[in-house]
């Protein structure tokens, strides 16, 4: 089990230094996937080493929730798009006030 918590410990701080790092929308949202797909490996290590199936049902909900983030996501980046030709989040810090 040790082997699948230290890949989603991997994957989940590559996620984190993309959504620090990153200046583009999209590449901040397949950032936040990356995290919430380390979570769902740790999940389901945690639900085959207790023999309860919790993790795996806790998978299926964040596997829920992110699919209704990326429909919201992208809707308003296309948005975003289509009004500023831009993608990038400092174009988009221009939009407050």
């Amino acid at each position: 089990m040790s082997y699948y918590l230290l890949l989603s410990a991997l994957l989940f701080a590559i996620g984190l230094y993309g959504v620090l790092a990153r200046r583009t929308a999209i590449l901040i949202f397949m950032s936040i996937e990356l995290m919430l797909n380390a979570a769902n490996l740790a999940f389901v290590a945690f639900a085959r080493t207790s023999g309860n199936l919790d993790g795996q049902v806790m998978a299926l909900v964040v596997i829920a929730l992110a699919a209704a983030e990326v429909a919201v996501g992208l809707g308003i980046i296309v948005a975003v798009f289509r009004a500023r030709s831009s993608t990038s989040v400092d174009d988009l810090a221009e939009l407050r006030g």
